[in-house]
């Protein structure tokens, strides 16, 4: 399982009364460029919330976008040669982290991107919790991401939101 129908409620909401929940993947879309070579691989955005990655890539870009939490968006994803997952892995229950590192790992044919928050974020649940419910340091994210087989290639940090990225392959 990777999320609870309870969680997917909330974060369904969040995304509905938020015009700002779920845009970050715009952030990363030169690294994105860079990974899939300038778009000669089609790209799997796994969490898109509004799309923001797609939008900033342009038509050239082949996207496939995911997200649970979005009506036509939460289809089962195919494998893809590269992932972006940006701003999600902090959203995950704790119970189903390595769950979704897996299915990550399951549809990463080349290479993916992973930013990961590792401190509180400036949106609460409706619930009363802060909406990154999973704060760990890179020392626990990089155990578990390495634990389902993914190899860390490329590491950078961005200290103004308390965050990190891996490429990973």
């Amino acid at each position: 399982m990777l999320i609870t129908p309870e969680y997917r409620a909330l974060q369904k909401q969040l995304h509905a009364e938020n015009e700002k929940y779920g845009i970050s993947g715009k952030k990363y879309a030169d690294i994105v460029r860079q990974i899939s070579k300038w778009g000669r691989h089609s790209i799997l955005d796994y969490g898109a919330g509004k799309c923001t990655l797609e939008k900033a890539l342009g038509p050239a870009y082949r996207v496939t976008n995911y997200d649970p939490c979005i009506d036509g968006l939460d289809a089962t994803p195919e494998p893809h040669p590269v992932v972006s997952c940006t701003d999600v892995m902090e959203h995950i229950e704790l119970q189903f982290v390595d769950d979704v590192l897996k299915d990550l790992r399951r549809l990463t044919e080349k290479v993916a991107l992973l930013v990961i928050n590792t401190g509180p974020a400036r949106k609460t649940l409706a619930d009363g919790r802060n909406a990154h419910i999973c704060q760990h340091p890179f020392e626990w994210w990089k155990e578990r991401i390495e634990a389902v087989g993914f190899r860390i290639t490329d590491h950078f940090e961005e200290e103004s939101v308390n965050a990190f990225g891996v490429v990973v392959v």
